[in-house]
């Protein structure tokens, strides 16, 4: 299984996560989760989270002008979004927290064949 297939329900919450710390656009959430770690990510992945979220309406778009160049799309959460984050923090930590159980037993537990 590819890296990217894992990624793909985890990503928004990243996203949202990065813009809670600070309003802020595409590129560089695309830069943070680079940095990161998160490589294969690419702009148009982020770009297409940006628009779910904001289709959600757990992000709020702003235009406003940059230091460089043209106008950016600046991000913000919602108390909505805060929401959102707030239930992926409690699945991821769930989740987490069964895949190492799993992983420490060997895979599985009490079955029974």
């Amino acid at each position: 299984m590819k890296q990217t297939e894992l990624l793909k329900g985890i990503l928004e919450g990243l996203v949202l996560a990065i813009i809670q710390r600070k309003e802020t656009y595409g590129y560089e959430i695309t830069k943070i989760l680079n940095d990161q770690g998160f490589t294969e990510i690419v702009e148009g992945t982020v770009y297409t989270i940006l628009l779910r979220l904001e289709k959600n309406q757990w992000v709020i778009a702003e235009k406003k002008p940059s230091e460089k160049g043209p106008m950016r799309k600046f991000y913000r959460l919602t108390s909505s979004g805060e929401a959102e984050l707030a239930d992926f923090w409690q699945r991821w930590t769930l989740l987490s927290k069964q895949v190492n159980k799993m992983k420490k037993n060997g895979g599985i537990e009490h079955v029974k064949f």
